[in-house]
């Protein structure tokens, strides 16, 4: 038996099951697809695929549907994804290109991951423990106070108000908060909040007795600002997509939607990418280790800002899913994203 014929009789079986949701028979391959052999050959090929658990019958009806095995194989020998139309790229990058901040970003990607791929969009927020300080900025208000800017290098942009009763006035002022400023960027911008964290702190340490005061206030408001946003997170949109008529899961929505409930379990697996972060994962079925997701499965991939990929983003949705569309819309809205982040970290 040629091993090339057989896999492309399992390729025609996943691409069929997929299209109409109804067991493939021998005789429908054939009809459908330019195999170039018999029906009963087909039958034979198919036969081995069943005996090596790439496909099974559902019931007694001749036809056979893939086995999360079979979808492995199939994704595995995936030449490659297909690209998307011109149309299609121009209409990801005009929509995400229209947004204001991070936070409209990850709505807007979920959003729209959720509409070209019909299946629950889930993406990782950045993690501050994972992203670098681009800058920290310092203006006045008024004449005892301090806005004190984070911006980090994923677009997020995070401020608090600090109280300095004795902050100098006029130039003297001015002078003393750029140098703060100065100082504050010279050992945190670029560098990962884990270490910056520390440096931080030594600038307290080393501060003026008469300044101080002030500084462990601005170091005190990052400090803040960072362990507030370093607690991991993860959006979703178009959970409604699992309960659409004729969808896979009449019965059995239930465990998947409590599953998603859960976002550290999305987390975990969100962030175990492979060996290479910008290849597309996808887990499928029984290889996902929660059991409300083993009907289910996951294709995702990092994005990030430059050569780190600070998080992931991708899609949840049944086994029989459209795996080529699906790798390509995840791969493309992933490459967008992290585009724009770059702006942001070089604009």
């Amino acid at each position: 038996m040629s091993e090339e014929r057989k896999l492309m009789v399992l390729r025609a079986i996943v691409q069929d099951y997929v299209q109409t949701s109804e067991p493939v028979g021998s005789k429908a391959l054939v009809d459908r697809h330019h195999l170039g052999v018999s029906a009963a050959t087909v039958r034979n090929d198919m036969a081995q695929l069943e005996e090596e658990g790439l496909i099974h019958a559902p019931h007694t009806s001749a036809g056979r549907v893939p086995t999360d095995a079979g979808y492995r194989v199939f994704v595995d020998r995936l030449s490659q994804i297909k690209p998307l139309s011109a149309g299609e790229r121009r209409a990801i990058s005009q929509f995400l290109e229209g947004a204001v901040d991070l936070d409209d970003v990850v709505d807007r990607t979920v959003r729209l991951l959720a509409g070209l791929t019909r299946q629950v969009a889930v993406m990782q927020y950045p993690s501050l423990t994972r992203s670098t300080i681009r800058h920290i900025e310092l203006v006045p208000v008024g004449v005892m106070h301090l806005m004190v800017i984070l911006i980090v290098n994923t677009g997020r942009v995070e401020q608090r108000v600090v109280e300095v009763r004795a902050l100098p006035t006029g130039s003297a002022g001015e002078q003393l908060v750029a140098s703060l400023r100065a100082s504050l960027n010279e050992v945190a911008a670029g560098v990962p909040f884990t270490v910056a964290a520390t440096e931080l702190r030594h600038l307290v340490e080393d501060a003026p007795a008469d300044e101080r005061s002030i500084v462990e206030a601005i170091v005190s408001a990052l400090s803040d600002a960072l362990v507030e946003e370093r607690e991991e997170r993860v959006v979703l949109s178009g959970q409604a997509n699992l309960a659409r008529p004729g969808g896979d899961f009449a019965t059995s929505i239930g465990p998947i939607l409590e599953a998603l409930e859960e976002h550290v379990v999305l987390l975990r697996l969100l962030g175990q990418l492979g060996d290479d972060p910008d290849a597309v994962s996808v887990r499928i079925g029984s290889e996902n280790p929660v059991s409300g997701l083993q009907k289910t499965s996951l294709v995702s991939v990092g994005y990030g800002s430059g050569l780190e990929r600070v998080a992931s983003l991708g899609v949840l949705g049944p086994t029989r899913m459209d795996y080529p569309t699906t790798m390509a819309s995840v791969r493309a809205v992933a490459r967008y994203v992290s585009q724009i982040l770059d702006e942001n970290h070089t604009g």
